[in-house]
């Protein structure tokens, strides 16, 4: 394994950075707090769509609680992979806190150009990440990339509510409470707040579930499937590394949780697995 190699952030990436960077040290109460506790139960939810043991690689592992829950929860070794030097020395301290620090190897590095050969991984997560970089699509096809065919990929992505008045309550929320909630911890965290929302609802008018499954499927990844999460306020989705090469065509079915949309993408019902 060769260390992450350091390339001109583009101001996309050198701004996450500095967002980042100010919040480390509380993130994960902060997060908590912020999102009614959902934020545990979302990680938790993407854990276990990873198959037990392995070697799985979490991509924005940040304070590496997706990691942390992948080594408790699920048997495996976890590499961890983040941009931010603050973000994963409070990983650290948190791995060391959960008795992991022999199963999760945390380290800096980017998503868009990750430092592995093909195939090294069993399966990979990341969480919050495509809002943050230039070219969702193409780092998809990266994160396919290292993962060995029949592997599974998942992701922990914030979502726009479907419902109209879940969604006025949710544009509510992320545009007035979000804010004075960051900020009665600090300046950061109100401005990482005032971000957040329309950064959300920027990446959804840009690229649509519909699209997402489009990039996932060109990326190599067969088998999409997704589950909203809290009335709509998130959303995990997951598929399986094809054998062949990225840009695989897609297949389209029906499932118990009804048809796949246009571009094949299935939505997951709580009560289906």
């Amino acid at each position: 394994m060769k260390e992450g190699v350091a390339s001109p952030a583009s101001p996309r990436t050198a701004h996450a950075r500095r967002l980042f960077a100010g919040i480390a040290g509380n993130y994960d109460v902060m997060a908590e707090l912020l999102s009614f506790g959902q934020n545990g139960r979302w990680r938790r939810f993407l854990a276990s769509r990873i198959p037990r043991g392995g070697v799985v690689l979490d991509v924005a592992t940040g304070t590496a609680g997706v990691a942390i829950e992948l080594g408790r929860r699920r048997g495996a070794r976890v590499v961890g992979v983040d941009q931010s030097p603050e973000m994963l020395a409070a990983g650290r301290e948190a791995v060391e806190r959960a008795g992991l620090a022999g199963e999760i190897t945390l380290m800096e590095g980017q998503a868009e150009r990750l430092p592995f050969p093909d195939a090294s991984f069993d399966a990979l997560t990341f969480t919050y990440l495509l809002r943050y970089v230039d070219d969702p699509g193409a780092t998809l096809a990266e994160l396919a990339r290292v993962v060995r065919p029949g592997g599974t990929v998942a992701c922990l992505e914030f979502a726009v509510p479907g419902s109209s008045p879940w969604q006025a309550g949710w544009f509510l929320y992320t545009r007035m409470a979000l804010p004075l909630g960051g900020l009665l911890a600090s300046r950061d965290w109100y401005r990482t707040g005032r971000f957040l929302g329309p950064s959300i609802s920027e990446f959804y008018r840009r690229y649509p579930l519909s699209e997402q499954g489009r990039m996932w499927h060109e990326a190599g990844l067969e088998n999409v499937r997704y589950r909203t999460m809290s009335l709509g306020g998130g959303i995990v989705i997951w598929g399986v590394r094809g054998g062949s090469s990225p840009r695989v065509s897609v297949r389209m079915g029906r499932s118990a949780s009804g048809p796949p949309d246009r571009m094949g993408v299935r939505k997951v019902s709580p009560t289906d697995g």
